[in-house]
């Protein structure tokens, strides 16, 4: 590529809009920024498409020669690796091989530590911090602000207690400094070959938080129970669309004859499941929807013994609220009645939308749209 500065092609990229999430290059396609959940076109002068030999270059150029993150791209047809635009935007970038040619698809990570009050998170998470041991799982599909989310639970307990804290990452999104806690951030290929050494061998460093980016195999998910047990605060993510799917992925991944014990262990060992969507916001941008199990009697139960008509964990949390629980179409139908979001909005991200839609025969309650910002999390991206 002529004249190649991938650095201002990005830059000039992002300034397509405040809200751009992703960046994506694709053979055949010119670059395009996601925005709101869409893609938009860039035009830029004789650049119409991208020809395989233009993101072959773009990939090789975030490689930078890097012969582990070579090896793993050619070996597994894709890769997971961390980008910046020095003193300005960091991104978490994906290179991935697709019909004989790249593609590229970078997150666009924002600027600083996200906290509570920006994100607008529900009172109850700030409980989060003040737990001693246990696991908290984050879950939504990608694109939906888990690691943003488990980003501001960290930047809490920094600030309020002097802890150790190691995150393991792949790769490493948000740089923490040290506060009152000391926190030290491992990344997947760099500093570890895998999510389940490195979480091992943290229980051999002294920490009293473990973040673990995602729960991808038997093992790793094995290792946070055992943390849990012996009185670590363990934090994760699982890409789960609701809290009841949750606890089937982490009952099924389990060989069946463990069944029972898996169940118990998780029911004494999580603390919180926190389920999120991002949904597109009336007049644009987009907001969140949280749902909230918590660690009760009644939920632990439910766990332990498994979901049966009339005993489900929806029910719990729609019974839960004193407890500080939510469930998604509670939320939902919340937003729809404070004007954030429309009613097609909110039947198709619905987890009932048949019993949703009863529930919405009448206008909604409030009519004035809500002060900019409120309740937005619009910087709230994965």
């Amino acid at each position: 590529m002529k004249n190649f500065n991938l650095d201002a092609i990005l830059e000039a990229m992002l300034k397509m809009s405040d809200r751009v999430s992703d960046l994506n290059f694709s053979v055949g396609r010119p670059p395009q920024v996601e925005i709101d959940g869409a893609l938009t076109p860039v035009n830029f002068p004789g650049l119409p498409r991208l020809t395989p030999y233009q993101t072959e270059t773009i990939a090789m150029y975030m490689l930078r020669g890097d012969r582990e993150l070579t090896r793993t791209l050619m070996q597994n047809g894709s890769v997971d690796l961390s980008y910046s635009i020095p003193q300005k935007t960091r991104f978490r970038v994906n290179i991935f091989s697709q019909r004989g040619t790249y593609a590229i698809v970078l997150r666009v990570i924002p600027e600083g530590i996200p906290s509570f009050d920006s994100l607008h998170l529900p009172a109850e998470l700030r409980n989060v911090c003040k737990l001693k041991n246990g696991i908290v799982l984050v879950t939504g599909p990608t694109g939906s602000g888990k690691s943003t989310t488990l980003a501001a639970i960290i930047n809490q307990i920094n600030h309020d207690s002097a802890y150790h804290i190691i995150t393991i990452e792949d790769p490493v999104e948000y740089m923490h400094k040290h506060i009152k806690s000391t926190v030290n951030q491992r990344e997947l290929g760099s500093d570890t070959k895998s999510f389940a050494l490195a979480l091992r061998a943290a229980l051999r460093q002294a920490p009293k938080v473990i973040l673990i980016g995602e729960m991808r195999d038997v093992e790793t998910i094995e290792i946070a129970m055992e943390a849990a047990e012996t009185g670590h605060l363990v934090l994760s993510t699982l890409h789960t669309i609701d809290a009841a799917k949750t606890i089937d992925r982490i009952v099924g991944v389990f060989p069946k004859d463990q069944e029972a014990q898996v169940r118990t262990r998780f029911a004494q060992s999580f603390r919180y499941v926190v389920s999120q969507r991002l949904l597109p916001k009336t007049g644009g941008g987009r907001v969140a929807a949280m749902e909230i199990l918590k660690s009760t009697m009644r939920t632990r139960e439910y766990v332990v013994k498994g979901e049966t008509e009339g005993r489900s964990l929806v029910d719990a949390m729609h019974d839960g609220s004193v407890d500080g629980m939510q469930t998604f179409d509670d939320e939902i139908e919340k937003m729809w009645n404070q004007g954030l979001i429309t009613k097609e909005v909110a039947l198709a991200s619905a987890t009932n939308p048949t019993n949703l839609a009863l529930r919405m025969t009448d206008e909604p309650e409030a009519a004035a749209a809500p002060q900019e910002g409120e309740g937005s999390m619009l910087s709230m991206l994965e």
